[in-house]
């Protein structure tokens, strides 16, 4: 009977073992010979492939730009377990994203986006499907077209305004009458961009002299949105090495998690208090034009795919903020590239007023 036993554990591991030969070399073969597939590039290492090359020693569109010389303007590069196609020619990116544009239309699972983004409810990092089709045209007709964007020229206007007197309290306290103030325009756009996003999502703004915002909940919001934002541009493990999930090196995973709820419980606020407020209210809705007040009329209980409402409702409420400092960041690189080719130190500017 052991003899038996044995017998059939061992023809059931070589089976198992031809049975994935078999699916390796399918995969690799693809099925069609014909096919001609992107040249891979030179200098991969086995089972990291090509990141050693990737380091703080130059910035990765150099390194890229680098081997674009040596194997053309398209080519693949082996990031651990994954393939990644590499465009540096103008007319492919624009046959990738026009002619072949269903192919390139989803987005990678990675680590950030499930545990960041509510396990892929942000519709901003969600794989194609049906759940990012349903949310996509939400999104687009409820909260980012032109009749709801209009009504909210007034709450970008009111913003805009009080960052404006706001460098004026500031000149008349400092450098009033006839001295300059050295301003920090990184702060000074960041502090505007989370205003009017936080005020057209939530109805609140997010700094203001005296009202608003507690300053520690604006100081937390403040910092979890940072850590948010690098963290979405750190390297996991897993991202590349998905059998190697369980072994967190950096501890990128753990503060992915908590920087997760973090943002959860601060939103989470936003919605119970939007809730009560629509619970008082005369006919049970709150007629407001904040983005989080559409989406509670639009949904209502309601479940897509399988995530509950409150969950789409924070997730997207989330991406739309995000997203919007991420722009943000975008143009504050490009004004402090600017004013450091013109031999100006930093985002600093200084604003004369007679």
């Amino acid at each position: 009977m052991d003899a038996f036993l044995l017998k059939t554990l061992f023809s059931g591991i070589i089976a198992l073992l031809v049975c994935t030969l078999f699916y390796q070399l399918k995969k690799t073969l693809g099925g069609n010979t014909k096919i001609c597939g992107a040249p891979q590039a030179a200098g991969a290492w086995p089972i990291i492939g090509h990141l050693h090359l990737f380091g703080s020693h130059q910035l990765t569109h150099k390194t890229l730009g680098v081997m674009a010389e040596k194997h053309g303007p398209i080519f693949t590069i082996k990031l651990g377990s994954y393939k990644v196609l590499v465009l540096s020619s103008w007319e492919m990116a624009k046959e990738c994203f026009t002619v072949h544009d269903k192919v390139f239309s989803t987005r990678p699972c990675v680590a950030a986006s499930k545990l960041m983004g509510y396990n892929y409810a942000m519709f901003g990092f969600t794989p194609s499907g049906p759940y990012w089709r349903q949310v996509r045209k939400l999104a687009t007709i409820e909260l980012l077209s032109n009749n709801r964007l209009d009504p909210l020229k007034n709450t970008r206007t009111f913003e805009l305004d009080a960052a404006i007197r706001g460098l004026y309290k500031l000149w008349s306290k400092e450098g009033c009458p006839e001295g300059e103030v050295l301003v920090d325009m990184k702060q000074w756009f960041g502090d505007l961009t989370h205003n009017i996003a936080i005020r057209m999502v939530g109805g609140k703004p997010y700094y203001g002299d005296g009202d608003g915002y507690a300053d520690g909940e604006a100081r937390r919001y403040r910092r979890a949105m940072r850590d948010w934002v690098c963290l979405f541009g750190a390297f996991v493990l897993s991202d590349a090495f998905p059998f190697l999930g369980w072994l967190d090196i950096n501890g990128y995973e753990k503060d992915m998690k908590r920087t997760a709820s973090e943002l959860d419980t601060l939103v989470e606020g936003w919605l119970e208090e939007h809730k009560r407020k629509r619970a008082l209210s005369v006919n049970g809705k709150e007629e407001r034009d904040d983005f989080m007040d559409v989406l509670l009329n639009v949904l209502q209980g309601t479940e897509i795919s399988g995530y509950d409402s409150d969950t789409i409702i924070k997730a997207t409420c989330l991406v739309r903020k995000c997203l919007a400092i991420l722009f943000s960041r975008l143009l504050l690189t490009t004004i402090n590239s600017c004013m450091l080719s013109h031999k100006h130190i930093g985002v600093q500017k200084i604003f004369r007023t007679s």
